[in-house]
């Protein structure tokens, strides 16, 4: 993501008019925590007051045109030792918001779709890789909650759990799975271990892998380029959770 020199004041009703640039998908996806309806966060270096309105004018060289958004801040990341600043912009209205999810679908889809089409009968198996049994337990509860909402029972929904790397694999290896959800830092066999195992395995390379962790920056920019699917930070909302997975198994 860059922010060219050129971001400028534009009037006194658009007080402040940003324009982001994303090379490819990975830098959208790196610059991107919150893909729920919530908002949008990105990394910059300009400081933000909280409440500013702000113009975002998101451009893809090459290939999308620049979409204009409109929004407002809703909250300000300093910078630390582990991440980087950023501000969080919500999109204010019904317009703005459609916008950004039409934009969030059609970068999305600009890369080759990892086939995900499980037979009816089969189902959705999905392996949680976590040592922590307390989030383990709320990633079961949002499961359990897309499998009676979405899913309507009538689609079958199980759920696998490892507790790291190397148990993920031996269970990957045994039986087909539609997604992985996993930590990064385990004992045994961490996540960017396994990620990079799937990915080099011709028979589990095709297999979404969303990566949900407290690791900062540098975590996450190596995650994405192991080739996970999607990348969110602990703590994490049961929202983003579910809408997440709901994409990633094109649940709709």
């Amino acid at each position: 993501m860059t922010n060219p020199p050129d971001e400028k004041r534009a009037s006194a009703r658009v007080p402040f008019v940003l324009r982001v640039d994303f090379p490819d998908r990975a830098r959208w996806l790196a610059a991107t925590e919150n893909l729920s309806r919530e908002g949008l966060f990105l990394q910059t270096e300009r400081p933000f007051s909280m409440g500013e309105r702000v113009v975002l004018a998101l451009s893809f060289p090459g290939l999308l045109d620049p979409v204009q958004v409109s929004g407002t801040v809703t909250w300000v990341r300093p910078a630390s030792a582990t991440e980087r600043p950023g501000v969080g912009i919500r999109a204010d209205g019904v317009d703005d918001r459609r916008r950004l999810d039409a934009l969030l679908s059609s970068v999305t889809s600009e890369s080759p779709a990892r086939p995900v089409a499980p037979a009816p009968a089969e189902g959705f198996r999905v392996l949680i890789v976590e040592d922590n049994p307390h989030i383990i337990e709320m990633y079961s509860y949002v499961l359990k909650k897309l499998a009676q909402g979405e899913l309507a029972g009538k689609v079958p929904l199980q759920v696998h759990f490892a507790q790291d790397g190397h148990a993920a694999l031996l269970q990957l290896r045994e039986r087909r799975f539609h997604l992985v959800m996993t930590d990064l830092y385990m004992p045994v066999m961490d996540g960017f271990a396994l990620v990079e195992r799937i990915r080099e395995e011709k028979s589990l390379q095709g297999i979404p892998v969303v990566v949900i962790s407290a690791g900062g920056m540098d975590a996450q920019e190596r995650a994405m380029a192991l080739g996970v699917d999607m990348y969110l930070r602990k703590p994490v909302k049961f929202v983003e959770v579910l809408e997440t997975v709901k994409q990633l198994l094109r649940i709709h």
